[in-house]
């Protein structure tokens, strides 16, 4: 038996290196491809539409508030993370508040009086700051904000309207986002507060006027605004 055991144990050595001789080769596998990754550069001039909400930002009532709607336009720069640029933006406003009540005049009694206030058309020219991540800007805004701003007194069926360019300043805070190559979508808070006037030459004149205005806004992005990268 151990003639047997040694004999099947040299026959097994001889066999093995001739067993692994017949083995196939090692298949090459190709290392994947890393896949594309989308890098956004925010660099460049843009166009857009903006509406929102705004309301008097005051103690006493009524309070002003309504809704507008217009456009936009800027520039970006980007370096590094960072971006800042220059917008402006104009828009159609019907943002309002009226009183009414009773006037007695002697010898006339009582009769029916109201005053109201419409601001129908607002804008601003603003600096922006902001730290972009690959689609996703968060920024902080201020500059010059602007309204157009009509008063009108009624008493019976008399009525007089008169009309003021109100001047002041803006600052507030946004969020921007890429949803497609050249498209973004933004969402924006705004303290506007602008100085007071005088109306019916010199006879009404009126307090700041302090708005919160909250809009969202979609970019139509010129150029490349995305760089392609491994």
């Amino acid at each position: 038996m151990k003639k047997v055991l040694l004999a099947s144990a040299c026959l097994f050595a001889l066999a093995a290196p001739a067993s692994a001789a017949d083995l196939a080769a090692r298949p090459y596998t190709k290392a994947p491809v890393a896949p594309m990754a989308s890098v956004y550069n925010w660099t460049g001039f843009y166009l857009g539409i903006v509406g929102g909400g705004a309301w008097e930002a005051s103690s006493g009532d009524p309070k002003m508030q309504g809704g507008f709607v217009g456009g936009t336009a800027g520039y970006n720069w980007q370096t590094g993370n960072v971006v800042f640029g220059l917008e402006a933006d104009g828009a159609w406003a019907d943002v309002s508040a009226s009183a009414a009540g009773v006037v007695f005049v002697p010898g006339v009694g009582g009769i029916p009086a109201s005053v109201s206030s419409k601001t129908d058309a607002m804008g601003t020219v603003r600096g922006r700051i902001g730290w972009a991540v690959n689609n996703v800007l968060l920024y902080g805004t201020g500059g010059y904000a602007w309204i157009d701003n009509k008063i009108t007194a009624t008493l019976g069926g008399l009525s007089a309207s008169d009309s003021k360019f109100h001047s002041g300043w803006t600052v507030g805070a946004g969020v921007e986002a890429f949803f497609a190559p050249q498209w973004s979508v933004k969402g924006e808070y705004l303290y506007r507060s602008l100085g007071g006037e005088t109306y019916f030459s010199g006879a009404v004149p009126t307090g700041t006027l302090n708005f919160h205005t909250v809009q969202v806004g979609v970019n139509y992005h010129f150029g490349a605004p995305v760089v392609a990268k491994y």
